[in-house]
């Protein structure tokens, strides 16, 4: 070979599937410069000799952010030289060569059988067996073009922990093995607070950064995270920002705050209100839906039995205030740190708590309504979707009931498409519920009494009516500030008994903001027994208005306390009966999800689990589907600090996943480090999977020699 041969090498080219004419890929930097390739990239190694060839492979020059070790560029050529030159080439010595819109591979990942791979100039460099290199025409009709299937390897612990050292690997060890003592986890706070006067302010910080702190928060402020993010994405993981600094309330300081934000003046002047009967004599449990959605005492603490989620208390407005500057904040920094970050919100954070009880008691007293009518016209039994009201025999039974007059109720189904098609479904039921000038008017129920639309409650304060505004003023800013600065905003779930209000305030702004692109994600925890209807009435409604549906899937965070408020206060339990009935309805629901973008592409998820069943199933249906986690419709997201061998190997192999990461203080965030052990408490008792992986790859390094294995990035 004279001194112009040119050599192609493939860095597990072939586990970058063929999905795109165009090729997107991270920056890849040489020596300061940034190579960004347009059309397609390849990595070219221009050589004048084998021995300078070899050294410069030998060299680790490439150690910044969105480099790879075994990406080495000596000339990027453009696509006309790139032609001729590989016709003068040898073919022989030619790799094979694919395109895609995908990220550099890791062997994480393989979309083809691994071939038994060859020696060149170091261990490090595999070439894969030499084939004609197969150019594809930039013409060529995308639709046509064949996803392949990715197969991840959950097993293969060099890459799951690749972007850690392995003192990481220890610290993880530790505190996992920690977790699964009952007396340290249940005397968490205690034990810290007793470190803390033995060893003193400083030497107690140290520890914790080198212990608990260090293994689930990634710093104090919003510079000393960055580190942390940028090892992350370098390995295909990016954030979910979450400030993570929690009141620590005393029960009683909690109750107390509880029972004053949502009890209305006007209940505190009438202990006994007299809630609206609006239903006929088929709700015989119609009382406890009620109880449902008032205050109750002994659970006003809404800690109790939670240990995935956190908890705000309201205390006044100005706290409010404060709190949505947090949520801006954090929008801020994820727009900053990285592209299409995401940011994570709380409802209960950014107002009073009885706007969102007793909108959503309004919310099921409205859907129950359209239940009953639903019976008396035989369609019982249905879906959620299939359950449907025909436009005449609707009117009369409104006007027997007294709910109003002919003209009035034919006033209340007349719009420019309610009632068009001679039926109305539950979409057109829900939205006879309205924005109207006064904010109090949400809260209407009909009265079969007296034949009229009437308030929940009899009265409201200035300061209450001003104070609703105010919640829903915070959500449009912070709704706003995600647009502003491209960042996706999730809307975390909470309680059964806030979580429709939340709901239908998610959904009003996903009309709004979501028209272009998802900016707005609902969340849906597929433990309770409706979730199925939820995410299908929701899809409808996106599929029919033409907007970007954004979902979050969890399985939820409030069982206990759920099941326990619900045994005592004497309503349905809303939970799934078991476990198995939580995962068959969280499939149900991705699946559902999946259909929807394989059919329009205008629906979005985030699959938020630890469980390793949900992430190869919901692999398994985006295989078959053909959907590409280049076309970032589908997310994946865990908790900073938990399920690495789930998260990095997912990331390496250009899937879209995130970890949420926690930031703070260290004396602030211990309320969240105390749920995190406990969480994982319960992980590590019933699987020792990811302390065995993790052992694994330290006995992995030590007997190869890797004792200080440090990643490069």
């Amino acid at each position: 070979m004279n001194r112009e041969t040119l050599r192609i090498h493939s860095c597990n080219f072939s586990h970058w599937p063929r999905t795109r004419n165009t090729f997107v890929s991270r920056p890849i930097k040489y020596r300061g410069r940034a190579f960004i390739p347009n059309a397609f990239l390849i990595v070219i190694h221009h050589v004048s000799d084998p021995g300078r060839l070899k050294r410069h492979l030998n060299r680790p020059v490439f150690r910044k952010r969105h480099t790879y070790r075994t990406a080495y560029i000596f000339k990027l050529m453009s696509y006309t030289k790139l032609t001729s030159a590989l016709v003068r080439a040898n073919r022989d010595n030619i790799n094979r060569i694919r395109l895609s819109s995908g990220r550099l591979r890791s062997t994480a990942a393989s979309a083809q059988p691994k071939e038994k791979s060859k020696e060149l100039l170091g261990e490090e460099f595999a070439l894969v067996k030499p084939v004609q290199v197969d150019l594809i025409s930039e013409t060529k009709n995308v639709a046509n073009a064949q996803p392949c299937k990715v197969e991840i390897d959950f097993e293969n612990t060099k890459e799951a922990y690749r972007s850690k050292d392995n003192i990481e690997l220890l610290r993880s060890l530790l505190v996992f093995k920690l977790c699964t003592f009952d007396i340290l986890v249940d005397k968490n706070k205690e034990l810290m607070a007793l470190s803390k006067k033995v060893f003193g302010q400083r030497l107690f910080e140290k520890l914790m950064r080198m212990t608990f702190y260090g293994q689930f928060v990634a710093g104090e402020d919003h510079e000393s995270i960055k580190p942390l993010i940028r090892k992350n994405q370098a390995f295909g993981v990016g954030a979910v920002l979450d400030y993570s600094v929690e009141e620590d309330l005393t029960p009683e300081e909690a109750e107390k705050k509880e029972m004053d934000s949502c009890v209305s003046e006007a209940e505190k002047e009438s202990p006994a209100p007299a809630f609206h009967q609006f239903l006929v004599q088929e709700l015989e449990h119609n009382n406890d839906r009620e109880k449902k959605y008032k205050a109750h005492r002994q659970f006003s603490d809404r800690r109790g039995g939670v240990i995935s989620a956190r908890t705000y208390f309201y205390a006044d407005e100005s706290k409010c205030d404060n709190q949505m500057e947090t949520f801006i904040n954090c929008i801020r920094a994820s727009g900053g740190s990285s592209v299409d970050g995401f940011s994570a919100i709380k409802m209960t954070a950014l107002g009073r708590p009885q706007f969102l009880l007793q909108f959503s008691e309004v919310l099921v007293k409205w859907r129950r309504f359209f239940n009953v009518l639903a019976a008396q016209q035989g369609k019982s039994g249905l879906t959620a979707l299939e359950q449907t009201l025909d436009l005449e025999p609707l009117k009369e039974s409104l006007t027997k009931l007294g709910v109003g007059a002919k003209n009035d109720i034919d006033n209340l189904l007349t719009g420019d498409k309610l009632g068009s098609s001679g039926t109305i479904d539950l979409l057109d039921w829900n939205s006879l519920i309205d924005d109207r000038t006064e904010i109090s008017n949400l809260l209407m129920v009909p009265n079969l009494q007296t034949g009229k639309l009437e308030p929940l409650l009899k009265k409201f304060t200035v300061e209450e009516e001003k104070q609703m505004k105010r919640m829903l003023q915070r959500v449009d800013v912070l709704a706003k500030h995600a647009m502003e600065n491209g960042v996706r905003l999730m809307v975390d779930a909470e309680q059964t008994y806030f979580q429709p209000a939340i709901s239908r305030l998610t959904v009003e702004m996903q009309r709004i903001f979501n028209k272009e692109k998802p900016t707005i994600f609902n969340t849906y925890q597929c433990y309770l027994k409706e979730a199925y209807d939820n995410v299908i009435v929701d899809v409808e409604l996106a599929r029919r208005e033409g907007w970007h549906f954004g979902a979050k899937l969890v399985r939820g965070a409030y069982m206990y306390q759920e099941r326990d408020r619900a045994r005592e206060i004497g309503y349905e339990d809303p939970i799934n009966p078991d476990y198995e009935a939580t995962n068959q309805m969280y499939h149900r629901c991705l699946e559902l999800v999946l259909e929807e973008i394989e059919q329009n592409r205008k629906a979005n998820v985030m699959v938020a689990s630890h469980n390793e069943d949900t992430v190869k199933f919901t692999l398994h249906k985006m295989n078959q589907m053909g959907l590409s986690p280049t076309e970032n419709k589908v997310y994946f997201g865990q908790l900073l600090g938990m399920c690495d061998q789930i998260s990095f190997p997912l990331g390496q192999a250009g899937f879209p996943v995130y970890k949420y990461v926690p930031y703070g203080p260290v004396n602030e965030v211990i309320p969240y480090l105390s749920r995190r052990a406990q969480e994982n408490r319960g992980m590590m008792k019933g699987s020792q999977r990811e302390r065995t992986l993790l052992w694994k790859e330290l006995m992995r390094r030590v007997l190869g020699g890797q004792i200080l294995y440090k990643p490069v990035y």
